[in-house]
């Protein structure tokens, strides 16, 4: 009986904290590692697309024309 019961602590997450602190690094790393992909796939989704035609004076180019 005694042995039923050590048996059963030692898969329990409250007692065994070799195996409790592994299994939440690895869902940390997970978690980040998720947030950060999910962020840059937003970002290249959303991404700045084509530039816009600008109208600029031609007096204010870099070789100017004048009239």
């Amino acid at each position: 009986m005694s042995q039923e019961i050590l048996e059963h602590k030692e898969k329990d997450i409250k007692t065994n904290w070799v195996n409790s602190s592994r299994f939440l690094f690895y869902l940390q790393v997970f978690c980040i590692l998720a947030f950060v992909l999910g962020g840059c796939y937003r970002m290249y989704n959303q991404r700045y697309k084509g530039k816009p035609k600008v109208e600029v004076q031609s007096s204010s180019k870099y070789k100017p024309e004048y009239k």
